[in-house]
């Protein structure tokens, strides 16, 4: 019973942060479109974060893959699925396009590289439960 409870609960944490991720996401439009050369605006540093870690969860998961590691695995899998959820927060509150520097294109890589880490983390997974 305690463990259905903590499967709710882990369920309901994410859908929780969005619906007050929204009211932030709606006063985030009257910020200027277009950051400096050389500024680290919050989308930018946002994408940042989340490729890094959606990198450390490929970097994981490869290692997992090799050693046969099930924590290496897991690890792989929630890296993957927490940088494509900041990789999604920021395309869905950037208020430009490509190039006017709210991290639109990082987010987007962020996505692709946190897909990378869940499938591989979710390879090296089966490969773990497979070899014992």
């Amino acid at each position: 019973m305690p463990v259905r409870h903590l499967f709710t609960a882990a369920a309901a944490v994410p859908l929780g942060v969005l619906a007050l991720a929204t009211p932030a996401a709606a006063h985030v439009s009257a910020q200027p479109a277009a950051a400096g050369a050389y500024a680290m605006s919050s989308g930018r540093l946002g994408s940042s974060v989340a490729a890094l870690v959606a990198l450390a969860g490929v970097v994981a998961g490869g290692l997992a893959l090799v050693r046969s590691s099930r924590n290496g695995a897991i690890a792989a899998l929630v890296a993957g699925l927490i940088g494509m959820a900041i990789g999604a927060l920021v395309v869905a509150t950037s208020d430009g396009g490509l190039g006017t520097g709210n991290g639109l294109g990082g987010a987007f890589v962020a996505l692709l590289v946190g897909l990378a880490s869940a499938v591989i983390g979710g390879l090296a997974l089966a490969r773990a439960r497979r070899t014992g």
